[in-house]
């Protein structure tokens, strides 16, 4: 049964991205707009969905893959922009998956350290196995299978689709791979997670996920986390629902200002980045 609360949540929730989505829209139309007036071309309103504003993270084996706004077929087929990064090491992204989580072999009471050599350089996370046992477990079994080496960070979102992430953690580099079990949802009620500004993202029950953090990506469903994570560039109001699993140090910020820099292939709000990010090596050590 859903209570009133949860049902009145909802509401207020679906409220808030709707307007979210009217608001980009209308920021799409001008842009548009400018654009086709410097060209002194006609006005051509593209057709498509708008990036999910409400900043729903995909990830998984049984996720759906979210993609950036669809190309009209009246335009340029979008190019990839400047690369700021190097060519990925030799090798091909893990295949193997597992049909349950692996047994817990963490210190339960320690810090760890991810570490994330990828070609546009590397990216330190401090991981509290305290707040996020069998999530930080799952990455501790994951780094020493090799799982997360040469993978593609597959997804970019810029602030105009409402938040500002990188998502990673797919061997397959679609949003929809993972390591063939699930976790519960940890650590929902962290207190870095901060109360939004914007009244209707309050009252839809959103928090800001605070730029440093890394969380865990996840369909709509509980207990669907996976080996999907995502690394906030800029604070971003998200339903509290993604696993905050630790914090990016000062070198993986700015590695990850030169990616977000770069943008998004196509110029979009949500998509491939344009800098080729892959993980060339991860490992996971006790801090």
């Amino acid at each position: 049964m859903v209570s009133n609360e949860q049902r009145r949540r909802q509401l207020a929730r679906e409220k808030f991205e709707r307007q979210q989505q009217r608001r980009e829209e209308m920021r799409r139309k001008a842009r548009r707009r400018n654009a086709v007036i410097a060209a002194g071309l006609a006005v051509v309103i593209a057709a498509g969905a708008t990036a999910y504003a409400s900043g729903a993270l995909g990830g998984g084996d049984d996720g759906k893959e979210t993609s950036a706004d669809a190309t009209p077929s009246d335009l340029p087929t979008p190019t990839k922009g400047p690369d700021p990064c190097a060519k990925p090491a030799p090798g091909s992204p893990a295949t193997k998956t597992w049909k349950s989580e692996p047994e817990m072999s963490v210190d339960k009471s320690a810090s760890y350290a991810m570490n994330l050599k990828t070609t546009c350089g590397t990216i330190d996370i401090t991981m509290d196995a305290a707040k996020a046992p069998h999530t930080v477990n799952s990455f501790n079994f994951l780094a020493a299978q090799g799982f997360l080496d040469h993978t593609k960070c597959h997804r970019l979102t810029g602030a105009e689709a409402g938040i500002s992430v990188l998502q990673c953690g797919d061997p397959k580099g679609t949003g929809q791979g993972g390591p063939g079990y699930t976790l519960a949802e940890e650590n929902l009620k962290d207190p870095a997670l901060k109360e939004p500004s914007d009244p209707e993202a309050k009252k839809a029950g959103m928090k800001i996920y605070p730029a440093g953090m890394v969380a865990m990506a996840k369909t709509q469903a509980p207990h669907s986390t996976g080996s999907q994570f995502f690394l906030v560039y800029k604070d971003s109001p998200l339903p509290p629902d993604y696993t905050p699993l630790g914090t990016i140090g000062a070198e993986g910020m700015k590695t990850l200002k030169k990616i977000a820099d770069a943008g998004v292939q196509g110029g979009g709000p949500d998509g491939p980045p344009n800098a080729t990010t892959v993980i060339d090596k991860a490992t996971v050590a006790k801090s």
